[in-house]
């Protein structure tokens, strides 16, 4: 059982070295598209662009999990973040990698493949009406995925699912949480 004691809070993510880990970021990529799925403001994409870069130049890889709009009854088209995967690769100027759900075999596959350097962009969390509830066992299914947690998404409240659940259910006594710090 894990327990709370385990965990390892950072007030930056200066403090840690991502060499090897596979860092889950929760961003803030609920960005404005356009009728042809284009990004019209990348504000917020632009304001996470320090914390993966620092974590890819210490030898990490990075999971990206955000959520876009409100989708009500699952998955749409509209609401894919499958869209930001070309414009993303283009502003971080290495490929970025997706996963067409943001739970499951298939996310944990790409994730545990991932190699030091590489970019994997899950699904849209708010396909899972868990993710705005702070259901315990979706969380743990999306902690199964990396080794190390890095919140950045601190203009965006949302995901309960990780930061307002109780961490010490969870199995993987290496999960560490860190939190990107700058102000916005």
């Amino acid at each position: 059982m894990f327990q709370p004691t385990h965990l390892l809070l950072m007030k930056t993510i200066d403090a840690y070295h991502f060499e090897g880990k596979r860092a889950l970021v929760r961003v803030d990529f609920n960005v404005p598209l356009n009728e042809k799925f284009e990004i019209t403001d990348d504000t917020r994409i632009q304001a996470t662009l320090p914390t993966i870069r620092k974590i890819l130049a210490d030898g990490g890889s990075c999971i990206l999990m955000s959520h876009l709009g409100r989708p009500k009854d699952g998955p749409t088209e509209k609401y894919s973040l499958k869209h930001l995967v070309n414009p993303l690769s283009v502003i971080l100027g290495v490929p970025v990698k997706f996963a067409d759900d943001c739970i499951g075999v298939s996310a944990l596959e790409q994730a545990d493949a991932l190699q030091p350097g590489e970019i994997l962009l899950l699904e849209n969390l708010r396909f899972y009406k868990e993710e705005e509830k702070g259901d315990v066992a979706f969380a743990e299914k999306l902690a199964q995925l990396g080794d190390v947690w890095v919140n950045d998404a601190w203009y965006s409240p949302s995901c309960p699912c990780l930061y307002g659940s109780d961490w010490s259910v969870f199995r993987r006594p290496y999960l560490r949480l860190c939190y990107a710090s700058r102000v916005r």
